[in-house]
């Protein structure tokens, strides 16, 4: 009964939430994508073999909300993996501003190259909790995605990162906010449930402190430099916990 409560819940409120919906689009500023290039090396100064980091997701790993992948998720994950862990970090952002899971896997995925990864981060589900994707769904197409990274990539480690916290955000009013806060959490369970299941994907969830503005771009919707940072600690904290020494081996 639970994962279809947004739905019952937005019905009779359809006509006003859609109405809300256009009004924020509307109102709401357009941010472009980071600039500057799409991989990196964060920890150069450190000895030995360079660990490799691949993040693919929405518009935080396209840079939305910052001015460059240095300040993104991407850059900010690889410099605090590069720091726990003592190692050269390569990274790369593969991301799309816009996209659902199933979007993504119809496009850019795809054309990840063949090439062992030691830490892969996937991060979607603001799209596809706008889209109001069924559980189902969304659930069928992160294990496609999952199984997609698994061939091209044998991971050492996969981050599946939450479903970030719509129920917080800024720049939603209410109760299209709340409407939006409880899909998002149905589809965040989902996404636990299927990586407690998959041996090598850990589930971190994504808790920004929005109270904080300065964790928040100005569109109050994307993560700023200074939300990346704390989302990149979680992060690395969870590679050290789960799988640090499984990552460093390899």
């Amino acid at each position: 009964m639970r994962r279809y409560l947004p739905e019952l819940v937005a019905l009779p409120l359809l006509p006003f939430l859609v109405a809300q919906g256009k009004y924020t689009r509307r109102v709401t500023p357009r941010l472009p994508e980071a600039g500057g290039p799409l991989e990196g090396v964060c920890g150069a100064i450190h000895k030995g073999t360079p660990l490799t980091l691949l993040t693919i997701g929405e518009s935080p790993v396209a840079g939305v909300g910052v001015d460059n992948h240095n300040e993104a998720i991407t850059g900010q994950l690889a410099q605090s993996m590069a720091d726990a862990l003592h190692r050269p970090v390569t990274w790369r952002a593969c991301g799309r501003n816009g996209v659902t899971v199933r979007e993504a896997l119809d496009t850019f995925i795809t054309t990840i190259p063949h090439a062992p990864v030691d830490v892969v981060l996937v991060a979607f589900g603001v799209n596809d909790t706008t889209a109001f994707r069924a559980v189902s769904q969304w659930r069928r197409d992160l294990q496609d995605v999952l199984d997609e990274i698994e061939r091209r990539c044998q991971p050492g480690l996969v981050l599946l990162s939450g479903v970030p916290p719509l129920r917080h955000f800024p720049a939603l009013p209410q109760p299209l906010r709340w409407v939006m806060g409880l899909k998002a959490d149905v589809l965040d369970a989902a996404a636990r449930e299927l990586a407690d299941a998959r041996e090598g994907v850990r589930y971190v969830p994504l808790a920004l402190d929005t109270d904080d503005r300065s964790m928040m771009a100005s569109d109050g919707y994307h993560p700023s430099a200074k939300g990346c940072t704390a989302w990149a600690a979680t992060l690395a904290e969870a590679v050290m916990k789960s799988h640090g020494r499984d990552v460093t081996a390899r």
